[in-house]
Parts: structure tokens; C-alpha cells; sequence
């Protein structure tokens, strides 16, 4: 396959390293086309008011071009302009922190392969629960084994497949398994800190409240060590409200 690769953590990271690496194995022409610095959680954001610029970076057998932008800047600079052709697929990832349940609205990650899947090329995200990975190559390799088992070319037009990746070793994850994603959200917790000339600043954590999470759902099922694997689309219309205001207004 001729695969466009992105990500949120930057064209230095780990996981996106891992992968291209893994591609490049297994016998698939790769384009990486990366942000240069980390843009997690900037969602679908796209740079209108500045320039964007581009650097090259050849490396231990790693090449690719860094974007001075936002994820989605990088897909839609590389499908317009830097890349010679259409790639058969859009893969981003794999990032650090899993991309489940309302994430998916604030991932970068899952965004840049939105973009793909909105100019109809067959796109995935592909992402793993921990914030701090030190070898994602068996993930990468795992990722790179799945995608010669998906029908692309069965897949409904404009849709993204979100998979996962438990916290832990590969070898010791849990089969994969097809499910929606979460739909409970995040209880936000700001903590509150004084910068060394006392003025307060905030930093934001927080959780979904386990009572809120739905067993067969991405959360719960990655929590319990499963590999899971979502497949998304971007039609936000409420079709039963829909329905309510036509009987109600009509």
C-alpha cells in the first residue's frame, strides 16, 4: 500500500517512528507527513492565519517531512501538495494516550485521519493507553499485520477505524475486539498553582467516573486489556431531534 503517515505527538515520536519502521518492513511505500512539534489535542484545527512551512528530516533510516502546523495541516498539505499521488490509505499514530470515548472530538490523532476519510481516502487512527511508551514496536507491527486483514475497499465512503492499544506489552494484550466508543464524558478537574511570582495558573486533569462506563464499550474494554477497534463517522446530525422539530415547527 501507499500509505500517508501522521500524527499529534510530532514527527520525533516514538510511536509514529515505530510504525513507519514497521510499514516500511512489511513492504509498504510510506509518506510521513508530521507535525515538527506536539499538537495533542488541537482536534480538527486548521492554520489559516500564517504561513506554513516545511522541514525535511532524514535520520537512521527515517525520512519525512515536518509540518509547522496542526495534524490536519499536515494531511491536507500532504494530499494536495507534497505528495506525488493519492495514497491508498491515511494512517495516523500511534499516539501516546489512548483516543477513546469523547477523545476522539479533541485527538489531533484521530483528526488528522478525519481529514483523510473527508477527502475519501480509507483512513485510521491507531493509538495506545499510556502517556509515556518506551517501545511501540510490537504495536506497530501488530498495526501493520491488521491492515492487510480489513476490506478497505468494503468500507462505506468517509470512515475512519479508531483502534487501540491496551497498557502493556503486546504479547500479553487481550484479543481484539469490535465495539462502539464510550459515550460518557469527563468530570474536569482544574488544579489550581501559583507560578513563582505568585500569580495562578490551571491545569487541567480529570476522569470518566467509572459508574458512567459502559462494559461493552472502548474504555471499559481497553481498561480490561483488550486491543479494540471502532470504526467512526463524522455525520453529527440528530435525526431523532430532527424529527421532534418537524412534528413540533413544521
Amino acid at each position: 500500500m501507499n500509505i500517508l503517515l501522521a500524527n499529534d505527538d510530532g514527527i520525533q515520536a516514538i510511536g509514529l517512528r515505530a510504525l513507519y519502521f514497521a510499514l516500511k518492513e512489511a513492504g509498504h511505500e510510506v509518506h510521513v507527513v508530521a507535525p515538527v512539534t506536539e499538537q495533542s489535542a488541537v482536534g480538527h484545527a486548521v492554520t489559516l492565519a500564517l504561513p506554513i512551512r516545511v522541514k525535511q528530516f532524514r535520520e537512521n533510516g527515517f525520512v519525512g517531512q515536518g509540518v509547522y502546523g496542526t495534524p490536519v495541516d499536515c494531511v491536507k498539505l500532504g494530499l494536495s501538495t507534497l505528495l506525488d499521488r493519492k495514497p491508498d490509505l491515511v494512517l495516523s499514530g500511534i499516539n501516546a494516550g489512548a483516543n477513546v470515548g469523547v477523545d476522539i472530538l479533541y485527538s489531533g490523532t484521530v483528526s488528522a485521519a478525519t481529514e483523510g476519510a473527508l477527502m475519501e481516502i480509507p483512513s485510521m487512527a491507531v493509538s495506545m493507553d499510556n502517556f509515556n511508551p518506551e517501545d511501540l514496536s510490537g504495536q506497530a507491527r501488530f498495526c501493520a499485520e491488521l491492515l492487510l486483514r480489513i476490506p478497505w475497499d468494503r468500507l462505506p465512503r468517509k470512515r475512519v477505524l479508531n483502534l487501540n492499544f491496551p497498557n502493556c506489552p503486546i504479547g500479553e494484550a487481550k484479543e481484539m475486539v469490535l465495539c462502539p466508543h464510550t459515550r460518557a464524558s469527563y468530570d474536569d478537574v482544574y488544579d489550581t498553582r501559583q507560578d513563582p511570582r505568585g500569580r495562578p495558573y490551571y491545569w487541567l486533569s480529570g476522569a470518566i467516573p467509572p459508574g458512567r462506563i459502559s462494559p461493552d464499550r472502548d474504555r471499559a474494554l481497553l481498561t480490561a486489556g483488550h486491543i479494540t477497534l471502532t470504526p467512526l463517522h463524522f455525520d453529527f446530525t440528530d435525526r431523532e431531534t430532527l424529527t421532534v422539530l418537524k412534528d413540533s415547527i413544521s
